[in-house]
């Protein structure tokens, strides 16, 4: 059966049933016909699914994920404002209108505001609205993408090199499929006020009306971001993510053969991830997960509680043969603090990587006086006691 347990490295271990009924219990496999690809839960982090996550590859348009994020923070500083104006150069103008990449379509010596040019830059893919964010951001693309490179090693971007700011071609401009969900997950969290856009469907600028080209959107309940990415070299890609209800997961997929199969394969990999796996509250900060003995204290024990919310993503049959064991070493001498560390707790189910979470005193145990730490001392003399 499901059970916790209590391990305490200095003395024999004993166990308590928590919940459940014992069964073998792994999420259905599933495999992709990406070239690279991982699905993370967005809560909690857990990785559901991985190929190749860590090999390096061509972000592509995805590459405008880190431009907005730049951008977001702009606004959220309150440097820039989404009415600002920012004017668009004849070198940005002459670099995009014959490349044959995605545009916005900017009139060339014109100004568009920040707020258009976020619009354009997410929903059209706008390589050109790129170019104006990162030449108002930094004076020039080739320093905007240092900056880029920089931020993105901050963000816990390992193995990511950025060149410019919209993705086009260049050398040693890549990523990996890890370090894109790495990035979803901060956008989203970092800046929710802006990251209704990745939803919209369309967005029309000088006239020009141009739909969003994510396939989720149009085909999977709850998808509300993020980025497309297409280059031969890379295939085609995406940076998904889909909500429901409490759950929200996030999907890097990239060197599909074309927008049909990507568009099949994302629903796919979204509608399985949701099927074989949930989230679960196991602790909240501050539970009472077991009491422990102490030594030489002015109580015979202490409480030990989680020092954090804890919620596990697992297969969901896999909570039936979940253990959670609590280590510590004991008994605790005294004196000691409520929120002292004492110990961890240790979450482990099958299909998924072993989680801990620390384990805190729940209360203040005082040390025994003089005479108490005699009595103490006699009694573990005759009787072997150590309370």
């Amino acid at each position: 059966m499901t059970s916790i347990h209590f391990r305490r490295p200095l003395m024999a271990a004993f166990a308590l049933i928590l919940l459940g009924v014992s069964a073998t219990a792994r999420a259905e496999t599933i495999d992709t016909s990406a070239r690279q690809a991982i699905i993370i839960d967005y809560k909690t982090g857990s990785v559901l699914l991985e190929k190749n996550a860590d090999e390096l590859m061509v972000p592509s348009s995805m590459t405008k994920l880190m431009t907005a994020y730049l951008v977001f923070e702009k606004l959220k500083e309150g440097s820039w404002k989404l009415s600002d104006q920012l004017p668009v150069s004849e070198t940005t103008w002459k670099k995009h209108v014959k490349s044959g990449g995605s545009l916005m379509f900017l009139p060339v010596n014109s100004t568009a505001s920040v707020d258009d040019l976020i619009h354009g830059m997410i929903i059209q893919s706008g390589n050109d609205a790129c170019s104006v964010l990162a030449e108002a951001y930094a004076g020039s693309e080739e320093s905007f993408g240092d900056e880029m490179t920089r931020r993105a090693r901050l963000l816990g971007m390992k193995n990511t090199n950025f060149r410019n700011a919209s993705g086009l071609p260049e050398s040693d401009h890549l990523t990996t499929a890890r370090d894109l969900s790495t990035l979803a997950r901060r956008l989203i969290n970092d800046y929710p006020e802006y990251f209704p856009i990745y939803s919209q469907r369309e967005f029309v600028f000088n006239g020009i009306k141009q739909g969003n080209r994510n396939p989720l959107l149009y085909a999977v309940s709850g998808a509300d971001g993020l980025k497309t990415g297409h280059t031969e070299a890379a295939g085609y890609g995406l940076v998904g993510t889909v909500k429901r209800g409490d759950r929200r997961v996030i999907m890097v997929i990239n060197g599909m053969k074309s927008m049909k199969e990507r568009a099949e394969e994302s629903a796919r990999l979204v509608e399985w991830a949701f099927r074989e796996f949930e989230n679960y509250a196991l602790f909240k900060a501050g539970d009472v997960v077991t009491d422990a003995e102490v030594w030489l204290g002015d109580a015979a024990t202490v409480p030990l509680v989680a020092g954090d919310k804890l919620e596990a993503t697992m297969p969901r049959k896999a909570r039936r043969d979940m253990k959670v064991t609590a280590v510590y070493d004991g008994p605790i001498a005294a004196p000691i603090r409520k929120g002292q560390p004492v110990g961890k707790l240790v979450i482990a189910a099958p299909g998924i990587n072993t989680v801990e979470l620390p384990l805190l005193a729940g209360a203040d145990v005082e040390k025994l006086g003089f005479m108490g730490r005699m009595t103490a001392a006699l009694k573990h003399i005759l009787w072997g006691s150590k309370g």
